[in-house]
């Protein structure tokens, strides 16, 4: 790839048009800061699952270095409901989804605010279960306390990871470092994007039995 340029006021024109083009997002309503390639985002808006689409969206854009969520969800009141009411929607919808293993999601909601606890197997079954709760009405926040304790123990987990890398198309496997004790792991090295920081972690997070990802890639575009 080759190298491009970037000032800030271009980052930030790029964002902008990134968050016009994303259709679950209202960019009027999202205000945008960028210095040194941070990007802030600032204002309301009307629902969890918008605050994150917003910064996905926001990742999507090259030369973003890191990303500064401020944004609130702040719920128009046809949409709001009880704590109750909420939790008893986030209980069904994860008891329903093939990828959380039905009786080990705890969920508690205060405020309309949902913590996640318990155990499950494989961090895919965490992120769904996140991914599940923050899409439904009247969510304010998600903590995803969820713990990942593998049943199986973690065996070659930096061979496995390495050999993903190299085999990944988005990834140069000579600037990723791998390094593994047991269950938990750290990447180091420089990437490109944030897709590619993202895809790195995601690939060390599919590997059977890790248990932690200690992301210290840097994004230097």
């Amino acid at each position: 790839m080759a190298t491009r340029t970037r000032t800030d006021v271009d980052l930030k024109s790029d964002i902008l048009n990134e968050l016009k083009w994303e259709p679950s997002v209202n960019e009027a309503r999202i205000g945008v800061i960028v210095e040194g390639g941070v990007v802030t985002l600032s204002g309301a808006v009307e629902s969890w699952s918008t605050r994150n689409a917003a910064e996905e969206a926001t990742q999507r854009v090259y030369g973003v270095v890191a990303i500064a969520n401020e944004l609130t969800v702040r719920l128009s009141t046809m949409y709001e409901r009880t704590d109750a009411d909420i939790a008893a929607a986030a209980a069904g919808a994860l008891h329903w989804h093939v990828s959380v293993p039905r009786g080990r999601v705890r969920v508690t909601v205060v405020n309309g605010r949902v913590t996640l606890g318990g155990e499950v197997d494989h961090q895919f079954q965490k992120a769904t279960a996140g991914d599940v709760v923050q899409h439904l009405w009247g969510v304010t926040g998600v903590a995803n306390d969820i713990v990942v304790r593998p049943r199986v123990p973690a065996e070659d987990v930096k061979q496995q990871i390495v050999y993903a890398i190299e085999r990944n198309a988005m990834l140069d496997s000579e600037r990723i470092a791998v390094h593994a004790e047991g269950s938990r792991v750290a990447l180091q090295g420089d990437v490109r994007t944030w897709a590619e920081k993202q895809q790195a972690c995601q690939t060390a997070w599919a590997a059977p039995g890790v248990t932690d990802v200690d992301d210290q890639l840097r994004v230097t575009c």
